[in-house]
């Protein structure tokens, strides 16, 4: 699907996850071995939202932490939107859920529009991690390197942002971006979801440990 990007009634689906982070990941730098998650399930959330900042659709799912399922749980999400109405994606990172890796292409041929994968800093890369923390990472390593290389941009509030894209050219993205950024480097759309699949993920734990 083309991309009008002056359409009145522009839509973007945003998703960002939320977990708990494994402590060892910060507490031994060094270790070869995956430390436990807090949790082994991470919540997923996308919003769409309009360029007037109208949202007008919101769904979840999970993907495990430390998994190689983030694909389909990007993929269900738009799955059951079902929406024929939206006209790009924004995701929040290839490499989600502590180095659950997104297949971007994959998701973009599916639902067929405008895929730009956000990053927000500066980065050597993540083998050196896949290769500490996971005990065989060669699938990991192999599809962390199909992701290819990151464009860095600026947008219009000053800030940069790191982007992969599919299906849209870096200045379109750039563009797309600028409509839905209102500050900083976050756009609405991802930082909604952000919010949405954090407080979710906390119902979805109260709801747990008020069962135990």
């Amino acid at each position: 699907m083309p991309l009008h990007l002056n359409k009145p009634a522009l839509r973007v689906l945003g998703i960002a996850e939320s977990f708990e982070r494994p402590c060892a990941l910060f507490a031994d730098p060094v270790s070869t071995t995956p430390s436990p998650p807090a949790s082994s399930r991470s919540m997923l959330a996308g919003v769409v939202m309009r360029a007037d900042r109208r949202v007008d659709g919101l769904a979840y799912a999970r993907a495990s932490v430390g998994g190689d399922d983030a694909t389909q749980a990007v993929l269900e999400i738009c799955r059951r939107l079902d929406r024929r109405d939206i006209n790009a994606l924004f995701l929040s990172g290839a490499a989600i859920s502590w180095f659950n890796i997104i297949d971007l292409v994959a998701v973009f041929e599916e639902v067929s529009r405008p895929l730009i994968c956000l990053t927000y800093e500066e980065s050597e890369g993540l083998e050196k991690y896949l290769r500490e923390y996971f005990p065989e990472p060669e699938e990991k390593i192999e599809r962390y390197r199909t992701l290819g290389g990151r464009e860095k941009i600026r947008l219009k509030t000053g800030y940069d942002l790191f982007v992969r894209v599919h299906g849209v050219t870096v200045e379109e993205a750039r563009i797309l971006l600028n409509k839905f950024t209102l500050d900083g480097r976050v756009p609405e759309p991802v930082r909604l979801a952000r919010m949405a699949a954090r407080a979710a993920r906390k119902v979805e734990e109260e709801l747990a440990s008020g069962s135990e």
